[in-house]
Formats: C-alpha cells, sequence, structure tokens
C-alpha cells in the first residue's frame, strides 16, 4: 500500500509499519457535548450560528463580571468629611463611587452602585459597628441619587463636572499632537447638541477632512447650562424682591459662565489649529505649490524677479523705519499716547453698544451669540480698522451696523485674520 504525505510533511519521513484502513464509526456525545448538540438540533442551527451564539453569551457574562466592582471605590478621608449642606460642592459620581464612568453611567449601574454605598454607609450600620452615629456622608449620597435619576438634574450636573474633562497639554511643551488633543475633543464632544461629532483622527486625514472637522468645532452648537451652580432659592415668599434679586443674579451669572465657556472653547480650537501639523503640512504644501507655479510662470525673468525681491525688501526696511519713525513721533508726547488710549476705549464701546442700540437685530434671543462674535472680532481689529467700524456705527441704524460688521468681516477672512467659521451669528 503506497502512502501519500501532504505537502510540507517533509521528504524524509518513513512510515514505521502499513497503515491500516480506516473504519467510519459513529461517535455519540455525552455529558456538555451532548446538550450542546441537542440544543443544535432542537434550534436548528448549524455549527456556525451555534457558536456565535455561544460567544455572545461570553461577552455578556464578561461585561457583567466586569459590573461586579461598581461602586468599591474607596472615597477619600476629605470627600467622606464633606459638610452635606454644600453637597453640591462635592463630586457625586465618587460619593457613588463611579468615578471611572461619570457621564458614561447607565442607570442600572448607578442603581447597583447605590445599593453598595446604602449598604456600607447607612448611619445604622455605623451604629451597629460601634461607630459615631453620623449620617452626614450619607445624605450626600440621597442627594447623589437624586441627580443621577433625574434626566434634568443629571445634565445639569454632568455640564460643570470638571472630573469628567481633558486639559489640554502644556503651552510651549514637547508632545506627541495627535494623543495629546484627541482626547480633549473627545471630551468637550459629549456637550454638542449634534451627534456625532466628528473626532480630531491623524495625520492621515485629508485637507477637506481636517478643514470639515475645525469647522463644526468653529461652530460648535453646545448643550452645556449652568443651573447646577444657581445660588438656592428661597423657599418663602415673605420677601419677593429678595426671591427676584435672586433669580435675576442667577440668570446674570449662568450668562457670564456660559460666555466665558463659548470664549475658552474658541481659544481652545483656535490654539489646536495653530499646532496642528497637519495645517502646517498643508500650508506649506500649498506655499510651495505657489512657488512653484511661480516659478514656472516667470521662467527666464529670474531677474526681474531679483529685482521684485530687492524692491519688496526695500520697501518692508522703508515701512519698518517709517513706523519707527511714527512710534517715536507717538512717544514723544505722553498726553497725545493716554488720549489716543482713551479714544480706543471708547471706540470699543461705541462698537460693543451698537448692536445692543439696535436691540440686537431684532435677535434679542441670539444676544449671546452676538456679544460674542463682537468681542472676538475687537480682538482681531488692528487701531483703523476699529477706528472706522466705529465711525460707522455710532447713531446707525440697525441696517448700517449690521452692513458694518458684515464689510469688516470679509476684509479680515480674506485677509487671514479671522477664521469665518469661528463666528456664531454673522456667519450664519
Amino acid at each position: 500500500m503506497s502512502i501519500v504525505l501532504p505537502s510540507g510533511s517533509g521528504e524524509s519521513f518513513t512510515a514505521g509499519s502499513p497503515y491500516t484502513t480506516p473504519i467510519r464509526r459513529p461517535i455519540e456525545p455525552v455529558g456538555r457535548y451532548f446538550l450542546a448538540h441537542a440544543s443544535r438540533t432542537l434550534r436548528g442551527h448549524t455549527w456556525s450560528e451555534f457558536e456565535k451564539l455561544e460567544a455572545e453569551k461570553n461577552v455578556k457574562q464578561v461585561e457583567e463580571n466586569e459590573d461586579e466592582d461598581l461602586g468599591d471605590e474607596e472615597q477619600s478621608d476629605e470627600l467622606l468629611a464633606h459638610d452635606p449642606r454644600e453637597w453640591k460642592t462635592a463630586d457625586l459620581y465618587a460619593v457613588l463611587g463611579l468615578s471611572h464612568l461619570r457621564f458614561r453611567a447607565t442607570e442600572d449601574q448607578i442603581r447597583r452602585a447605590h445599593r453598595k454605598q446604602v449598604l456600607k454607609h447607612h448611619p445604622d450600620k455605623k451604629s451597629a459597628s460601634g461607630g459615631l452615629d453620623q449620617d452626614d456622608f450619607f445624605k450626600i449620597i440621597q442627594k447623589s441619587l437624586e441627580v443621577m435619576l433625574d434626566s434634568t438634574k443629571r445634565q445639569q450636573y454632568d455640564s460643570v463636572d470638571e472630573g469628567a474633562n481633558v486639559k489640554p497639554p502644556a503651552a510651549k511643551s514637547e508632545y506627541d499632537f495627535f494623543e495629546a488633543w484627541g482626547p480633549v475633543f473627545e471630551s468637550e464632544s459629549r456637550f454638542s447638541k449634534k451627534q456625532p461629532v466628528p473626532q480630531l483622527g491623524g495625520p492621515e486625514l485629508t485637507k477637506d477632512e481636517v478643514d470639515a472637522f475645525y469647522s463644526f468645532w468653529g461652530k460648535f452648537d453646545s448643550w452645556r447650562t449652568f443651573e447646577f451652580k444657581d445660588e438656592d432659592v428661597p423657599d418663602d415668599t415673605a420677601n419677593r424682591d429678595h426671591k427676584r434679586y435672586i433669580e435675576r443674579k442667577n440668570i446674570a451669572s449662568r450668562k457670564k459662565l456660559k460666555q466665558e465657556d463659548n470664549k475658552r472653547l474658541i481659544d481652545l480650537v483656535e490654539r489646536a489649529h495653530a499646532e496642528d501639523p497637519r495645517i502646517k503640512n498643508f500650508k506649506e504644501a500649498a506655499k510651495k505649490e505657489k512657488a512653484a507655479k511661480k516659478w514656472e510662470k516667470e521662467a527666464g525673468s529670474r531677474k526681474a524677479a531679483e529685482e521684485a525681491t530687492a524692491k519688496k525688501a526695500a520697501e518692508e526696511e522703508a515701512a519698518k523705519k517709517a513706523a519707527v519713525e511714527n512710534a517715536s513721533k507717538k512717544a514723544d508726547s505722553k498726553k497725545a499716547k493716554e488720549a489716543a488710549k482713551a479714544a480706543k476705549k471708547k471706540q470699543k464701546r461705541n462698537v460693543r453698544g451698537s448692536v445692543k442700540d439696535v436691540d440686537y437685530f431684532g435677535d434679542a434671543d441670539k444676544s449671546a451669540a452676538i456679544d460674542a462674535d463682537v468681542d472676538l472680532l475687537l480682538e482681531k481689529f488692528d487701531d483703523l480698522q476699529l477706528a472706522d467700524v466705529s465711525s460707522k456705527v455710532v447713531e446707525a441704524d440697525a441696517a448700517t451696523v449690521k452692513a458694518a460688521f458684515s464689510s469688516i468681516i470679509s476684509d479680515l477672512v480674506g485677509a487671514g485674520k479671522l477664521e469665518a467659521s469661528y463666528l456664531k451669528y454673522f456667519s450664519a
């Protein structure tokens, strides 16, 4: 009987004795293998279907096992001693032992973690174990559950939960841009009304994809609110004026915090855009392409190009010299400088007040966005532009004011001093 070996088995193999004739025998599954066989047979599952179901069952079991430690997190002594009257300033997720999940925690996980905290910190248990009869931390646990199971209150708390924030890398430090900034944008994306939110990605993204990313974040529509930081309004109605005062104070505080957060996000996006190596590469590539086209166009006219370069350098030098002379002249008169400074402040007040004088163009409900745009534009104006805009908007009607802003925005965007996507109202 000749034996044919499978390929790759080696030519030096030699059988010690002849192979026996193969015999087909029935095999009967027993034990857990019988149960698996019966399950497949009764349900009409193929081997592939059965293995898929078993895998899903195992994954579910693993997920359940991972949640076994919910609420086992040890609270710090400082948190355990927290004044229950100041419960709003406590880390409510840490109170329930959910610091690792925070806004990602499900209602079921919150309830299970709460049960563990109740069993661990209930005043009756402390008393039975010989501890002091104190229920301060237990009160905070109950407040935490109340907030977490109320969708509105939880959103208000998540809005101010600093524990879930990821800070950007330190300025002027060495770091991997994508590793450092990716988690920052992922953290900020939880506040977006529009989902899904484009993420930072890596160096492989195209220019269109990167531009779309920064365009989205430039017009970021945040649901973030700051009601959780409100000062409590008295329940009694004995002093209605005081109650109204507290309510007005809370509204003003929310508006201020919202404006500060908008400014913070704009600064964050601008910094990321400025430090993004992809943007630098795109600009460098565009610069090289432009230079190459210019070189091709001016082939044979190198001398003219060199003369133009020399002329430009001379003009720049002359401009610098003139600027130095002008600066020197301005420095000669302290009174003139102070007058110019005062005029600049007045011009800024005129520009800021112009939108209020025309009742925010009839869009008073968008006053926060308009004020944020005006503040951003004021940062971009040079002295001449500021004076020009101020002269146009003083005591002007709504159409004239809006036209003045539109004109200067066009100039700034064209000069590369402003990204239109950062504007919330005037870019609409």
